[in-house]
This record gives structure tokens, C-alpha cells and sequence, in this order.
């Protein structure tokens, strides 16, 4: 059975709430839960292409990011490596290295995370080697905690 429409409001499902809206940049709550899946964005070995930012909310985040290095982009390349460029209120914290190899997936790093209340936060992937047309792409997954 569908889940029925939002009306003509706008809004979401009637009966449902927190539910997933596809991949995007920002931080989506479900109760004591929250998520951001950036999808595939395509990489670019001249800049960092960001691909989640969002501001967080009066709660501290508990989680895991999670990044995917880019796919073999055709049969003659070997894979790549990409760089994820993690900052907190503008100050890059930390990069985390996804080496991919010649499979066809791509390779994954995960590690934990905390990010405080209020905290802008931006993600952003950039290719080395010459790798730019594949894609790339991140998520976080956690718990939030409110006082």
C-alpha cells in the first residue's frame, strides 16, 4: 500500500513523519536518530567538491562518517585515491584517504565521529592522480543527544 500524499500543504506523508528525502547536503533528523547521505558526486582532480554541509542543531551528534573513494572510470584506469576534507566552524580538523584499487566498487573508509552543538560542518572530496569523472560520495549515520 502507498503511503498516503501530504495535501496540498506541502508537507509530508499524512501519518508519517521523519522520513527520508533522498540523497542531499544537510543533516536529516528521525527522532533520537540522524543521517546525511551525500549520493555520488562527480570528482574533480583540480578542487574539493563538497559534498555535505549543514549547521547542527541544539543536540550533540554521535556517529559515523563513512567515505567512498571513487569507481574505476573505465578499463584503462586503475582506480584512484580521493581525500576527504573534514572542517568544523571553518578549521579543517581532519582528511581521511580512500584508496580505491582496480576493482570495479568502490574502496570505503569508516571511522567515529562527534560533532557539537551548533557546529557548521562541510565535507568536501577532492581526487588525486588524475581521477576526475568518477564518483565519490559520503555518508554520516549516528544518534543525537538533546539536554
Amino acid at each position: 500500500m502507498a503511503a498516503p500524499s501530504g495535501g496540498g500543504g506541502g508537507g509530508g506523508p499524512v501519518g508519517f513523519a521523519n522520513s527520508f528525502t533522498g540523497a542531499a547536503s544537510g543533516l536529516d533528523i528521525y527522532g533520537d536518530f540522524a543521517a546525511a547521505y551525500s549520493g555520488a558526486i562527480q570528482a574533480s582532480d583540480s578542487a574539493a567538491v563538497t559534498h555535505l554541509e549543514f549547521i547542527s542543531g541544539n543536540y550533540l551528534f554521535v556517529g559515523t562518517i563513512d567515505v567512498y573513494g571513487q569507481m574505476k572510470v573505465d578499463s584503462v584506469s586503475d582506480g584512484g585515491i580521493g581525500i576527504a576534507e573534514i572542517q568544523f566552524n571553518g578549521k579543517e580538523l581532519f582528511n581521511i584517504k580512500v584508496e580505491t584499487g582496480q576493482e570495479d566498487m568502490p574502496a570505503e573508509v569508516s571511522m567515529p565521529i562527534l560533532i557539537p552543538a551548533y557546529t557548521e560542518v562541510s565535507i568536501a572530496l577532492r581526487s588525486e592522480y588524475g581521477t576526475a569523472g568518477s564518483t565519490t560520495s559520503v555518508n554520516l549515520i549516528g544518534r543525537i543527544y538533546r539536554e
